[in-house]
């Protein structure tokens, strides 16, 4: 094994001094599940990652990309980490053609600063991401972990919207894929497989995204219910009608009471179903008027109309969700299930059904129109009495999603119980297609070792 000295010694070369942390106490605090990092280096362009990358290589010394580090903690404890690789100097904006609707920008750049300077650009452009962690979520963070937020209904996810990249792999090698056309289909598409790849496959130095127009006006409808299964009914009647909303979100109570800042509704309303829509304010208002027709077929409470910096508010607040609970110190276990879209209202009556078992406080956002349901349990400081109902409980919530043909993944908890239980959920066939990929892109096992499905 490679000594540290010599290790510090080859980073100093590659970024200089002042790129890099060594000191043991600021390391301490860089821990990922209780792995502290030999060395934190901060590369200024991808000559710098490919050469960290290859030195890393030759030596088998293991790497964890990061950015900001809003997703650092998703994903099984690693079994070592010798380089934190941080993307925060890869900031930059390479190409902005809005004429064309592509924009190439790098890693470590924020999607808020993108966003801001896209608004500025002519009649205004955004990349249609709304993923959590809206003020510090990086470009390779959002892409690696395949994040996204409430406005994947009409948007997509990056799957959709990444059509070029640049990566360095496991040897060094840097490695482009796509382009700026948007309808590029030549040769295997590495981008696809890096998105959602949490860091197991290579560094993300750049991406190019295809961009739209920012609507003229936005809007959010709330429709509060008292019971969940006209609340459920009325969502589905949403989905299977002509009306094109670019989001549907339904929140339980605790959900809605733990936003900040907090929705004011009736002492009566159990459940909100959120619709957000995009577009001129004529068709607005048409789908306004609709939304409350339908709503009153399912006896739905009087609605709430966010216009401007309350419909931003709101949705930045349900995005940010998590991200606030740790602001404020709560201590949470977070889970993330996907399922039949049609399923939802019932695995959300039955997922509150086994979490009111244990006497614990949860609070539940079901991304309605994409089958994805956001689970927040709140036990207190008595976690390690309460270890085996956790687990139980863990089991219970993952066979609900895969009933019904989904899945569950643990996003938040405390490292003593992500050794006790399968983080990634349930392992699929497909498993092994991923071991195969990984053992051939990375045969040394240098990029975020154990850390993904199975242990990859």
């Amino acid at each position: 094994m490679i000594r540290t000295e010599k290790l510090i010694s080859k980073m100093k070369e590659i970024v200089g001094e002042a790129h890099l942390i060594r000191d043991s106490d600021r390391l301490k605090t860089l821990r990922i599940d209780g792995k502290r990092p030999k060395v934190l280096v901060y590369p200024g362009d991808t000559e710098e990652v490919s050469r960290i990358v290859a030195y890393a290589f030759d030596h088998t010394l293991a790497i964890i990309p990061m950015g900001n580090g809003t997703k650092i903690e998703v994903g099984n404890p690693p079994e070592k980490v010798d380089i934190l690789l941080s993307t925060q100097r890869l900031n930059r904006i390479t190409d902005c053609d809005c004429d064309n609707l592509t924009l190439t920008a790098e890693s470590g750049i924020t999607l808020k600063e993108v966003q801001k300077r896209l608004a500025q650009e002519g009649r205004g452009y955004f990349i249609p991401l709304d993923p959590p962690f809206t003020e510090k979520a990086t470009l390779g963070g959002i892409i690696a972990t395949n994040s996204s937020g409430p406005r994947r209904y009409m948007y997509g996810t990056a799957r959709d919207l990444v059509i070029g990249m640049k990566a360095v792999f496991p040897n060094g090698d840097i490695v482009v894929s796509g382009g700026k056309t948007v309808k590029n289909v030549s040769g295997y598409d590495l981008s696809k497989l890096l998105i959602g790849s949490y860091g197991t496959l290579g560094v993300i130095c750049e991406m190019t995204f295809k961009l739209l127009p920012i609507p003229e006006k936005e809007v959010t409808v709330l429709i509060p219910f008292i019971r969940l299964e006209d609340g459920d009914a009325f969502v589905q009647e949403i989905i299977d009608s002509q009306l094109l909303p670019s989001s549907i979100d339904t929140l339980n109570r605790p959900a809605m009471e733990r936003l900040k800042p907090p929705v004011s509704l009736t002492e009566e309303t159990r459940y909100l179903v959120a619709i957000g829509l995009d577009g001129v304010m004529e068709g607005i208002e048409r789908e306004i008027s609709e939304l409350r027709e339908r709503g009153k077929k399912y006896q739905s409470l009087d609605p709430l109309i966010l216009y401007s910096q309350e419909h931003q508010s709101f949705w930045s607040a349900l995005r940010d969700f998590s991200e606030t609970l740790k602001r404020q110190r709560i201590l949470f276990l977070s889970f993330k299930s996907n399922f039949l879209i049609s399923k939802g209202g019932e695995v959300m009556k039955r997922y509150e059904k086994i979490m009111s078992q244990t006497g614990i406080e949860s609070a539940l956002i079901w991304r309605s129109g994409n089958g994805i349901l956001y689970s927040y349990l709140f036990p207190g400081r008595s976690l390690k009495s309460k270890m085996e109902s956790m687990i139980e409980l863990i089991r219970q919530l993952t066979s609900e999603a895969i009933k019904n043909e989904g899945n569950m993944m643990v996003e938040s908890a405390p490292t003593i119980l992500k050794k006790k239980i399968s983080v990634w959920g349930e392992m699929r066939p497909e498993y092994q297609v991923m071991r195969r990929l990984k053992e051939e892109i990375d045969p040394r096992g240098i990029f975020s070792p154990g850390r993904f499905i199975g242990g990859i």
